[in-house]
C-alpha cells in the first residue's frame, strides 16, 4: 500500500517534486462562477453534458452541483496520454456515448485542454450527428500548448505549459483524488 506524501504545500512524486498551484478553495470559487454563468444560458434548454473520461469527473461533478436547471449527463472514454506526461498525439476512443446527441444542445465537460485534440476529435464526431449547439467547458487551458484550432466557451483557469496532478488530473492513472491541483516544480 502506498501512502501520498502530502504537506499543505508539496507533494513528493518518486523523485519529483510537485507544488501546489490551486487550492481546492480557489478551485470550488471558480467552479461557483461557471456553474451561474452555465446556468444563466441554459435555463431554458435541456443540454447533455458530457464529460470526457477519466479525467474530467470531478470537475463535472461539483460543476453539475451548482447548476440549477434540468440536464442529462453522458460520458466518453478517450486516452491520449497513456502513463506519459506529453500527450502521444493520437486520440483512442475507449468508451462511447449512450446517448443520441442529434439536435440537442451538448455541454462537453473536459479537466484540461492542453494541444486541443481530444476537442478536435470530439468535434470531427458529432458533425455528422447535427447537434443544436455544442459547447466546451474545461477547468484548465494551456494557452501556449493549444495546436489545434478549438473554441472553449468556458474555462477556468488559464495555466502554463506545465505538467499538472490533481483533482482529476493523473500522472500514470494516480493523483487523481488530490483536493488542489499541483504543478511539477523545475
Amino acid at each position: 500500500m502506498s501512502e501520498l506524501d502530502i504537506t499543505q504545500d508539496f507533494i513528493q512524486v518518486g523523485n519529483e517534486k510537485f507544488v501546489l498551484y490551486l487550492s481546492e478553495a480557489k478551485i470550488q470559487e471558480r467552479i461557483d462562477q461557471l456553474g451561474e454563468e452555465i446556468s444563466k444560458e441554459y435555463k431554458t434548454k435541456l443540454p447533455i453534458f458530457i464529460g470526457v473520461l477519466n479525467g474530467s469527473f470531478m470537475f463535472m461533478s461539483d460543476l453539475l452541483k451548482r447548476i440549477n436547471f434540468n440536464c442529462e449527463v453522458d460520458f466518453f472514454k478517450l486516452s491520449s496520454y497513456g502513463d506519459e506526461k506529453i500527450s502521444s498525439g493520437k486520440v483512442k476512443m475507449l468508451k462511447e456515448l449512450n446517448a443520441d446527441v442529434t439536435d440537442r444542445h451538448l455541454i462537453i465537460v473536459e479537466d484540461i485542454v492542453d494541444s486541443g485534440l481530444s476537442i478536435s476529435y470530439i468535434e470531427e464526431i458529432f458533425k455528422d450527428h447535427n447537434p443544436a449547439s455544442m459547447k466546451v467547458v474545461t477547468l484548465l487551458s494551456k494557452p501556449e500548448s493549444i495546436k489545434y484550432k478549438v473554441k472553449i466557451d468556458y474555462i477556468g483557469f488559464e495555466i502554463p505549459n506545465k505538467f499538472v496532478i490533481g483533482y482529476g488530473l493523473d500522472y500514470a492513472q494516480k493523483y487523481r483524488n488530490l483536493k488542489s491541483i499541483y504543478v511539477l516544480s523545475e
